[in-house]
């Protein structure tokens, strides 16, 4: 059956969240300019110290109070790393890493756009020294802002290397969180390891039960983000802890839901060939429409990926941007720019990201480990490399977890910021020119 293109992508999930993650990242780099402007104007003092309000939580005796900056950094943040986990989840079972076909040309860029940063910054921060543990920094993708700067061609692009990106991102964003759990945990508390393990048991047990409620989960996983909290590891880590036990199947399906539906009753019932034309035309084209308007036909997993990726996209990375975004220039020397950590976080994600990308999947090619998808060049891969090299939000918080000195943080960030832009810049300028030499293939049309 043949639907018209802009049918086929307002029904795709695909194209939904790569509009999502767009227009993520445009709102992103309005907070940027938000937050820079606060921290370079006559209201820095104010911007600073907005973010270091006590917020006070608890019942009766029970009571905690924190920075609102540790609220977002800590808290907020864990629903991001829902998000990342369930994406991570479905990608896994159903897409782009569905198997190793699918998923060696995505695993082997992710590691080649890992690997070379953290050696370019290596180079200039060598082991040992007080700057060496941002080694990790230049090592994440902002998906946000990389599909935000991939989707401003559209249709222009091809569809495989918008899903290429996608994929690399994600396989990215799982070697980011293994960077943290092991090399970015503080000291750690074998009694909260092991409450952290007895609620992990509990979300796996209701899980085999086949508890569909999403509510449960929701528990289980503020009581997980507690333990995980008082056992030294970063307690973000929950999030992805949680949304891999969230289960990814349904309970009423949508032969299910036809079935019992008064609609499908309806047209069961008809005897008229017309009446009966209809309903078989609707059953064909409507299906996917009907599972979504029925709350029991859809996973839990997708429940709470729909229910989450907005709040996410619209507000809480928002406010991380407002909060982590704002560097003070107020009587800068050249000391802010030329030292190493500017100089290592910068390079690792200018130039060891687009040089780890594309070098990996160029040598993967030349072993036959991998084939290019169809209207896909090396250069498209460079040209996604760059935009691998836009960091920004898991780049801070690496960042905010590898540096405790206000100095060295403040560094960190400006290599940050500067190389993202840079590498949007570089990759969006790349891929222009790219298109305009050669035609892309109308890759969208799905029949």
């Amino acid at each position: 059956m043949n639907l018209p293109k802009k049918a086929v992508k307002f029904l795709s999930p695909l194209h939904r969240f790569l509009q999502h993650e767009a227009t993520s990242g445009i709102l992103l780099m309005g907070c940027i300019v938000v937050a820079m402007s606060l921290a370079n104007s006559p209201y820095a003092h104010e911007y600073e110290e907005f973010w270091h309000l006590p917020i006070t939580l608890g019942l009766g005796p029970y009571v905690v109070s924190y920075p609102l900056h540790f609220w977002i950094n800590d808290a907020l943040i864990s629903l991001f790393f829902v998000v990342v986990g369930l994406e991570i989840k479905r990608e896994i079972l159903t897409g782009e890493l569905s198997s190793m076909k699918k998923a060696s040309m995505p695993i082997v860029a992710a590691l080649g756009g890992m690997i070379f940063p953290a050696i370019i910054y290596s180079l200039f921060n060598w082991p040992g020294t007080p700057t060496s543990s941002g080694w990790g920094i230049p090592i994440a993708t902002d998906i946000a802002f990389a599909i935000g700067v991939l989707m401003l061609f559209g249709d222009r692009v091809p569809l495989s290397l918008k899903v290429f990106l996608l994929a690399l991102a994600i396989v990215d964003d799982i070697g980011a969180i293994l960077v943290i759990v092991l090399f970015y945990s503080k000291g750690v508390s074998w009694l909260g390891v092991a409450a952290a393990g007895v609620i992990t048991a509990s979300l796996i047990l209701i899980n085999r039960l086949r508890v569909y409620s999403t509510m449960p989960y929701c528990i289980l996983g503020v009581l997980l983000w507690i333990a995980i909290l008082n056992s030294g590891i970063h307690a973000t880590i929950s999030g992805v802890i949680l949304a891999f036990t969230v289960p990814a199947s349904v309970s009423f399906g949508t032969s299910g839901f036809l079935a019992h539906s008064p609609l499908a009753r309806f047209f069961k019932a008809r005897k008229l060939p017309a009446i009966r034309l209809l309903g078989d035309k609707l059953y064909k084209t409507g299906t996917q429409t009907l599972e979504k308007q029925s709350k029991e036909s859809l996973a839990p997993l997708q429940r709470m990926e729909h229910t989450l990726h907005p709040w996410v996209t619209y507000a809480i990375l928002p406010l991380f941007a407002l909060a982590n975004a704002g560097v003070s220039l107020a009587g800068s020397t050249m000391a802010l720019w030329l030292n190493t950590v500017t100089f290592g976080v910068t390079a690792g994600l200018l130039i060891g990201k687009p040089l780890g990308i594309t070098f990996a999947v160029w040598m993967a090619q030349r072993l036959k480990w991998i084939v290019l998808p169809e209207g896909v060049t090396l250069t498209h891969i460079a040209s996604v490399g760059f935009l691998g090299g836009i960091g920004f939000t898991m780049s801070l918080f690496i960042a905010d977890l590898s540096f405790h000195s206000p100095v060295l943080l403040k560094e960190a960030k400006m290599g940050i910021i500067l190389a993202s832009l840079l590498a949007g810049l570089f990759g969006g300028l790349l891929l222009s020119r790219l298109l305009e030499k050669t035609a892309s293939p109308d890759l969208d049309h799905v029949s």
